[in-house]
Protein backbone atom coordinates (compact mmCIF):
# COMPACT_ATOMS: atom_id res chain seq x y z
CA UNK A 1 0.00 0.00 0.00
CA UNK A 2 1.56 3.09 -0.85
CA UNK A 3 1.89 6.31 1.96
CA UNK A 4 -0.84 8.85 -0.49
CA UNK A 5 -3.11 5.62 -0.11
CA UNK A 6 -2.48 5.37 3.58
CA UNK A 7 -3.09 9.04 4.35
CA UNK A 8 -6.28 9.12 2.11
CA UNK A 9 -7.55 5.54 4.82
CA UNK A 10 -6.45 8.24 7.80
CA UNK A 11 -8.26 11.06 6.26
CA UNK A 12 -11.85 8.89 5.39
CA UNK A 13 -11.56 7.79 8.98
CA UNK A 14 -11.11 11.14 10.00
CA UNK A 15 -14.38 12.04 8.31
CA UNK A 16 -16.16 9.13 9.20
CA UNK A 17 -16.34 10.73 12.37
CA UNK A 18 -19.51 12.62 13.35
CA UNK A 19 -19.76 15.90 12.57
CA UNK A 20 -20.63 17.27 15.85
CA UNK A 21 -17.24 15.71 17.45
CA UNK A 22 -15.37 16.83 14.53
CA UNK A 23 -16.91 20.21 14.98
CA UNK A 24 -15.04 20.25 18.51
CA UNK A 25 -11.79 18.95 17.26
CA UNK A 26 -10.24 22.19 17.50
CA UNK A 27 -5.89 22.26 18.09
CA UNK A 28 -5.73 18.87 17.37
CA UNK A 29 -3.03 17.88 14.59
CA UNK A 30 -3.85 14.06 12.60
CA UNK A 31 -0.23 12.71 11.71
CA UNK A 32 0.86 9.61 9.93
CA UNK A 33 4.29 8.24 11.20
CA UNK A 34 6.05 5.05 10.46
CA UNK A 35 5.96 3.70 13.59
CA UNK A 36 6.70 4.31 17.36
CA UNK A 37 9.97 4.87 18.46
CA UNK A 38 11.56 1.75 20.47
CA UNK A 39 11.68 4.49 23.68
CA UNK A 40 8.27 5.45 23.13
CA UNK A 41 7.41 1.63 23.23
CA UNK A 42 9.50 1.00 26.49
CA UNK A 43 8.21 3.93 28.27
CA UNK A 44 4.19 2.71 27.76
CA UNK A 45 5.56 -0.91 28.53
CA UNK A 46 5.23 -1.98 25.84
CA UNK A 47 7.49 -4.86 24.59
CA UNK A 48 7.34 -7.10 21.40
CA UNK A 49 5.80 -8.65 19.74
CA UNK A 50 3.22 -6.03 21.06
CA UNK A 51 2.65 -2.50 19.26
CA UNK A 52 0.88 0.51 19.22
CA UNK A 53 -0.91 1.53 16.02
CA UNK A 54 -1.86 4.99 17.62
CA UNK A 55 -1.37 7.80 19.81
CA UNK A 56 -2.82 11.06 21.64
CA UNK A 57 -0.35 13.19 22.73
CA UNK A 58 -1.85 16.27 24.52
CA UNK A 59 -4.35 17.46 27.19
CA UNK A 60 -7.49 15.87 27.11
CA UNK A 61 -10.47 18.54 26.77
CA UNK A 62 -12.37 17.50 30.38
CA UNK A 63 -8.38 18.45 31.71
CA UNK A 64 -8.01 21.73 30.10
CA UNK A 65 -8.66 24.89 31.64
CA UNK A 66 -10.84 27.43 29.63
CA UNK A 67 -8.53 30.48 29.41
CA UNK A 68 -5.15 27.31 28.71
CA UNK A 69 -7.12 26.77 24.98
CA UNK A 70 -5.83 29.64 23.09
CA UNK A 71 -2.18 29.81 24.05
CA UNK A 72 -1.62 25.61 24.05
CA UNK A 73 0.49 24.10 21.16
CA UNK A 74 -1.64 21.35 19.01
CA UNK A 75 -2.28 18.25 20.55
CA UNK A 76 -1.29 15.26 18.39
CA UNK A 77 -2.91 12.04 17.23
CA UNK A 78 -0.13 9.75 15.55
CA UNK A 79 -1.19 7.14 13.37
CA UNK A 80 1.35 4.60 13.01
CA UNK A 81 1.26 3.53 9.07
CA UNK A 82 3.59 0.29 9.66
CA UNK A 83 2.23 -1.72 12.24
CA UNK A 84 -1.23 -1.70 10.91
CA UNK A 85 -0.05 -2.42 7.61
CA UNK A 86 2.21 -5.38 9.03
CA UNK A 87 -0.89 -6.22 11.05
CA UNK A 88 -3.81 -6.00 8.54
CA UNK A 89 -4.58 -9.09 6.63
CA UNK A 90 -5.93 -7.01 3.42
CA UNK A 91 -6.76 -3.49 2.89
CA UNK A 92 -10.12 -3.70 4.26
CA UNK A 93 -8.34 -4.38 7.67
CA UNK A 94 -6.57 -1.76 7.51
CA UNK A 95 -9.23 0.53 6.74
CA UNK A 96 -10.85 -0.88 9.93
CA UNK A 97 -7.93 -0.68 12.07
CA UNK A 98 -7.00 2.66 11.14
CA UNK A 99 -10.59 3.69 11.54
CA UNK A 100 -10.66 2.30 15.12
CA UNK A 101 -6.90 3.90 15.47
CA UNK A 102 -8.63 7.30 15.25
CA UNK A 103 -11.86 7.25 16.69
CA UNK A 104 -9.44 5.43 19.63
CA UNK A 105 -7.58 8.68 20.28
CA UNK A 106 -9.76 10.96 19.43
CA UNK A 107 -11.54 9.21 22.47
CA UNK A 108 -8.98 10.10 24.37
CA UNK A 109 -8.69 13.84 23.33
CA UNK A 110 -12.90 13.79 24.54
CA UNK A 111 -11.44 12.36 28.18
CA UNK A 112 -13.59 9.10 26.96
CA UNK A 113 -13.03 6.05 28.97
CA UNK A 114 -11.91 2.97 27.35
CA UNK A 115 -15.10 1.44 27.86
CA UNK A 116 -16.80 4.93 26.19
CA UNK A 117 -14.11 4.52 23.51
CA UNK A 118 -14.75 1.30 23.00
CA UNK A 119 -18.44 1.99 23.01
CA UNK A 120 -17.54 4.35 20.27
CA UNK A 121 -15.45 2.12 18.26
CA UNK A 122 -18.63 -0.23 18.31
CA UNK A 123 -20.76 2.26 16.95
CA UNK A 124 -18.36 3.29 14.09
CA UNK A 125 -18.33 -0.35 13.05
CA UNK A 126 -21.61 -0.79 12.97
CA UNK A 127 -22.78 2.21 10.83
CA UNK A 128 -19.03 1.76 8.89
CA UNK A 129 -19.63 -1.71 7.84
CA UNK A 130 -23.20 -3.17 9.08
CA UNK A 131 -21.54 -4.78 12.15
Amino acid sequence: MTDERFEELVAEAFESIPRRFRDEMRNVALVVEEEPSPALLADLGITPPDTLYGLYEGSSLAEREWWGQATEMPDRVVVFRNPILEDAEDEDDVVRMVGETVIHEFGHHFGLSEEEIDEAEAIWAEETFGE
